[in-house]
């Protein structure tokens, strides 16, 4: 047996034949309004993890 031999592989762990034709987020386009709305959310994180703690101070 050699190291390309997938015989004894799980049989949910292969790729389905139709995925050739997938496409991943970095790859999708995007509107002005998402990345606002994501603009915005990182806006309060930031403020959250480090406004709390300067005002605890």
């Amino acid at each position: 047996m050699t190291a390309h031999d997938h015989e004894d592989e799980d049989p949910f762990d292969r790729h389905e034949e139709g995925t050739a034709n997938r496409v991943t987020a970095p790859m999708q386009a995007f509107t002005r309004q998402q990345a606002t709305t994501g603009g915005l959310i990182l806006l309060v994180g930031l403020l959250v993890v480090f406004g709390l703690p300067l005002i605890a101070l």
